[in-house]
């Protein structure tokens, strides 16, 4: 074919006609799409009489004019990338023209597009502008892409409907004035100079942001945009921030519903990491916590312990009391031991805090410095540890020892931290939950105490809701949970539990009606934000719960079910003769002798101490030691809730 010195002929536009259809009117049949591609055209004037035209493609030519689209009222697409084009639109508007490809052009000033009302798609890439403007009467435009021209600040962009808008390339080093774009969908500021996410926050439709080759520095930076709840896609590729230790599990931490992090799928074990570094659950911390001290515990010499029962199923008996700052869980274990002297001791936790007005060092807790409390877990002689308010506190082994020493159950108050630690460990006490019901009357007190700032007064009430949460979720995590709003009435109710778990009888006439035994979802936060169905009361009585319970029902492998199993055993069991009674009980106290080097304590009854003077009474000392080993591990009450 001829050349006619870059000048479109009318047989090159015969040649690339196609998609023959009906015109627009719909009165005849014409060609719709021409396509002239790297021709090296500068003239294409012949246009002017294709006004049937509703594509229009001239890319990688020479063309410096387009004035013959004036003359194509249907014009739909127009595509005039890789060109010399310097004016922007210069042509009349068609009135349906809705995609337009200028890219690779010579434009540097963007005029008003006022008449452009369908205009929906519009790219000015490689070209020289350095303001955007002219575009705000463009009420249809959804596709804007600015990439590699010479804008240092985005603007005249307000309240555009804009999905995609791509600046790519560019100088800019803020990002502003983009905070009415509400339906901004993907973003693209890749190659520019940005330093910081702001500005980001308010685009709630944000899925996709592209800022690889900035100046982004900080994590703390992925804060602003961190309630942008469909944001799916974040590329920081090449930003100094990549450099900074576990930047990757830190962005994924701070933006959890990210499917995709520098052009990288975020998998389902990345965001479980991220979560146990920066925010562990309660279950991850006390089981680090667990497992640091049995490492330390195993480097130490290895001895019995007094709490080392003769009876795997019988664990040494502990009785655990739990909940928010100041409930009044220390003062209650304090007078419970107390009344019960016969069958508790108090276990003297370990703490770095400063002493309270009233509190006694050795009675209330042991006070260390932090180097002495950090010496002692690396010695091995902790059981649990938490960090509540930026103050440790520990229960020790020798805690516990010393009690047991005695022949007595260890008593012990402690956090929600705490009670997942020392759940890791092979101890099976019984938690009982103490929970303010009135968060007002809660506040109160904690103020009243003056003891505490205002925010650790907000934590504290916030965390009553915590336990809250822990109940109602795990049913069987605490054995009973107590409402404390009252203390006299909290400890009537907490006593009459621990006679209960005993099976002490009331003496003296006291009426045995005025509490019941609450289990485990007995009480309710506002009685309705502990659990959403309290179910009947269980009976008090032994005998009643064991007939309730059906053996077919119970998992062998369950831990509850277990220690019912060993009770019920326990009392099925023929009773010995007195030779058999007494032949137990003496090679028991041989053996712990010659293990332990001395006369030991009689272990065989924990709670109470005693002599056998006839056959009538051996029976009996056996039996209640098998009785109380069992209700040291497994309360008829709460068996109702566990089963």
């Amino acid at each position: 074919m001829e050349k006619n010195d870059g000048v479109l002929t009318e047989e090159e536009v015969s040649s690339c006609l196609s998609n023959l259809g009906h015109s627009a009117t719909g009165l005849e049949q014409v060609y719709q799409f021409l396509s002239v591609p790297g021709r090296n055209l500068n003239n294409v004037s012949i246009l002017c009489n294709y006004v049937h035209l509703q594509k229009l493609e001239l890319p990688y030519n020479k063309i410096k004019d387009l004035s013959c689209v004036s003359h194509m009222p249907y014009l739909i697409i127009l595509d005039a990338s890789h060109n010399q084009l310097t004016d922007f639109f210069g042509f009349q508007p068609p009135k349906n023209l809705k995609e337009v490809n200028f890219s690779h052009n010579q434009m540097s000033v963007m005029t008003h597009l006022s008449a452009y009302s369908s205009l929906s798609k519009l790219n000015l890439d490689y070209n020289c502008f350095s303001e955007i403007g002219g575009l705000l009467h463009c009420a249809s435009l959804t596709h804007l892409s600015l990439a590699h021209n010479k804008i240092s600040c985005i603007s005249g962009l307000d309240k555009l409907p804009i999905k995609d808008l791509c600046l790519r390339g560019n100088q800019i080093e803020k990002i502003e004035n983009v905070e009415t774009l509400r339906t901004l969908q993907v973003l693209d500021l890749s190659l520019n100079r940005i330093t910081s996410l702001s500005g980001l926050q308010n685009l709630h439709l944000l899925g996709s942001i592209n800022l690889e080759s900035n100046l982004i520095s900080e994590i703390k930076e992925a804060t602003h945009i961190h309630d942008l709840c469909l944001l799916r896609e974040l590329n920081l590729q090449r930003n100094p921030v990549q450099e900074q230790l576990d930047y990757r599990l830190a962005v994924i931490f701070l933006l959890q519903h990210l499917t995709g992090l520098d052009q990288e799928k975020v998998t389902v074990e990345e965001k479980v990491s991220a979560v146990n570094k920066y925010d562990p659950p309660l279950e991850v911390v006390a089981a680090r916590e667990h497992m640091s001290h049995m490492v330390y515990q195993l480097m130490q010499p290895q001895v019995i312990y007094d709490s080392t029962l003769p009876s795997l199923d019988s664990p040494y008996p502990m009785l655990v009391l739990t909940g928010p700052q100041a409930c009044g869980k220390r003062e209650l274990a304090h007078k419970l031991c107390r009344e019960f002297n016969d069958f508790f001791a108090y276990g003297t936790c370990h703490t770095t805090r400063g002493p309270y007005f009233g509190e006694e060092d050795g009675s209330d807790y042991h006070f260390v410095t932090e180097e002495d409390f950090q010496n002692m877990i690396h010695m091995g002689k902790f059981l649990q540890t938490m960090q509540y308010a930026g103050h440790w506190y520990g229960l020790s082994r020798e805690a516990i020892e010393d009690v047991a020493r005695e022949g007595l159950a260890c008593c012990v108050h402690m956090e929600l931290e705490g009670v997942f630690s020392l759940k890791n460990s092979h101890f099976e006490p019984r938690y009982i939950l103490m929970i303010p019901t009135d968060k007002e009357q809660y506040g109160r007190r904690l103020r009243t105490r003056a003891l505490y700032t205002r925010t650790q007064i907000d934590t504290a009430v916030a965390r009553v809701d915590t336990y809250a949460l822990i109940n109602r979720e795990r049913p069987v995590f605490f054995d009973n949970v107590i409402p404390c709003d009252e203390p006299v009435e909290a400890y009537r109710t907490l006593r009459q539990v621990v006679k209960d778990y005993l099976g002490v009888e009331e003496q003296g006439g006291e009426d045995q009606s005025t509490t019941d035994t609450p289990d485990n979802t007995s009480t309710e936060l506002k009685r309705d934000s502990l659990v959403d169905e309290a179910p009947p009361a269980p009976s008090t009585r032994p005998e009643t719960v064991f007939k309730s319970h059906s053996a077919p029902d119970m998992d062998p492998s369950d831990h509850n079910c277990r220690k019912y199993y060993n009770k019920v055993q326990a009392q099925l069991t023929p009773q010995k003769t007195s030779a058999e009674l007494a032949s137990i009980l003496r090679r028991q106290q041989l053996v712990r002798e010659a293990l332990m080097g001395k006369s030991p304590r009689a272990y065989t009854q924990l709670f109470k101490r005693y002599t056998i003077p006839y056959h009538s009474d051996l029976i009996g000392v056996y039996t209640s030691n098998q009785q109380l080993f069992s209700a040291s591990t497994a309360s008829p009450v709460v068996l109702i809730g566990h089963i």
